[in-house]
């Protein structure tokens, strides 16, 4: 009865947000609104200042844009691949048929690995795996299946090597490093070593990532679950990429000559191995080591030029959003940077909070923020200028505010509907349909983190 009335709290919140809550794009102008009239009406600038400001702002992220783009399209050339459509299809016949709970086990422990991975490879990747897990276990509820391949999104992808605001840390040229106008909000590049291999967050991640997945198995009917016929699941399938036939012209075979993707791998991978055996992995994961790992891989994977090509191009409209959205989000970064309006805030946050409390303070904020701003990159970048001044004042490390922010980030991922659309669009689910679980998992993962902000050291 009481996980009735939880589910039925999800489902409700589900359709507040699907009521009321607007495009992406149309948040992204709101906050711009908000953030004028903050500097303004807070911060003293006058408005000229303020629309000056953002416009000094708008083209200072390009940079990390495109970062970001092609980590979301080399990842989708990945999955787009015949060798990874091959071992989806494999794993999915790994659990026992006459055990539905198996397959949610598969399916969240692939969800928390890809995305521990790569957050764009486990949007993808999940959305694909769903169907052919179907067909192998037509018993198991679809609903608890589709929230269990969400999982990963919910738990660990900010802890993990793909997480937007280490990388952005640790990437040298970053805007919090070198803002290009007014004083860095950092002074010094922050190595992995520091974020993500953080001893403190490794256990979080084991922790976090085995409450998603227990309490995911737990949820699953024991009777009566809801399933997709055969007829829906042959709908869902993915085609298996098709494979060029021989070509007849020279232009066609200079187009299919494998040398290609081997002579661009290895002009992408050596420097990276090279760095990596000379400075160390810390120092040389950044955001653009990253991408060359996922584009080397997508060019390996697919062999020759054109399926290649035909797999980042598909990727670029998974992207888009990513492409039109970080100049506006850099314009309330230059408010952020070239007003007073960071401080501002910053002094708010400091005057609110203690050293102790200030975790789960940025904790909460970042989660109910990322309910309104699903793109971490771009919101730390807006947060961060008023988050670590903040911090400073309580003495309270980078480090420890970065992973607060990013545990906050990733916990209510579970109950916005934004990075669901993928599988959501595949399974030809509505999100009102398993919010009800996904929230449930939510709520057991922020029982977790909550106590994890207790335990955190103030300056790790």
């Amino acid at each position: 009865m009481a996980f009735d009335a939880v589910r039925d709290i999800g489902a409700g919140l589900s359709r507040f947000t699907e009521r009321w809550v607007p495009d992406a794009w149309v948040i992204c102008m709101i906050l711009t609104s908000s953030a004028l009239l903050l500097a303004v009406g807070g911060a003293g600038a006058s408005v000229e200042e303020a629309v000056l400001a953002w416009g000094d702002g708008v083209w200072v992220l390009l940079r990390l844009a495109m970062q970001f783009t092609i980590a979301m399209v080399a990842a989708h050339a990945c999955v787009a691949s015949r060798p990874v459509f091959r071992l989806l299809d494999g794993l999915a016949g790994l659990p026992d048929p006459r055990r539905p709970v198996q397959a949610v086990v598969l399916a969240a422990a692939f969800s928390l690995v890809t995305a521990y991975l790569n957050w764009a490879l486990c949007l993808v990747a999940c959305a694909l795996f769903v169907p052919f897990i179907c067909r192998r276990n037509p018993d198991t509820d679809v609903r608890v299946l589709i929230a269990a391949s969400y999982i990963g999104l919910g738990t660990v992808w900010h802890s993990g090597l793909s997480g937007s605001a280490p990388l952005i840390l640790a990437t040298p040229g970053n805007p919090l490093l070198d803002p290009g106008a007014g004083a860095p909000i950092v002074d010094r590049l922050y190595p992995v070593t520091e974020t993500i291999f953080n001893a403190f967050n490794l256990v979080y991640v084991l922790a976090i990532g085995a409450v998603g997945l227990g309490t995911a198995v737990l949820l699953h009917p024991r009777r009566d679950p809801v399933t997709f016929t055969p007829q829906q699941v042959e709908a869902m399938l993915p085609t298996l990429p098709a494979v060029d036939p021989p070509p007849k012209t020279p232009g066609g075979r200079l187009d299919a000559f494998r040398g290609w993707n081997w002579l661009a791998a290895l002009l992408l991978a050596y420097p990276l191995g090279h760095s990596i055996l000379s400075r160390g992995f810390g120092t040389s994961w950044t955001i653009d080591a990253y991408n060359v790992t996922f584009l080397t891989a997508a060019l390996l994977l697919h062999g020759r030029p054109l399926p290649f090509l035909r797999a980042c191009r598909d990727g670029v409209d998974a992207a888009w959003g990513i492409i039109l959205q970080f100049p506006f989000y850099a314009g309330i970064f230059g408010l952020m940077q070239n007003t007073g309006l960071g401080a501002w805030i910053g002094g708010f946050f400091a005057d609110f909070a203690s050293q102790g409390s200030y975790p789960f303070v940025v904790y909460s904020y970042s989660a109910v923020m990322n309910l309104f701003v699903p793109s971490a990159g771009s919101k730390w970048l807006i947060e961060a200028p008023f988050l670590l001044p903040a911090a400073e004042q309580l003495d309270v490390s980078v480090v420890t505010v970065l992973l607060a922010y990013a545990y906050g980030d990733s916990t209510t991922n579970l109950i916005q509907p934004f990075f669901a659309i993928p599988i959501l669009a595949v399974t030809r689910i509505r999100f009102g349909e398993i919010v009800g679980y996904t929230f449930l998992i939510a709520c057991a993962c922020f029982a977790v983190s909550a106590l994890a902000m207790v335990l955190i050291p103030a300056r790790l």
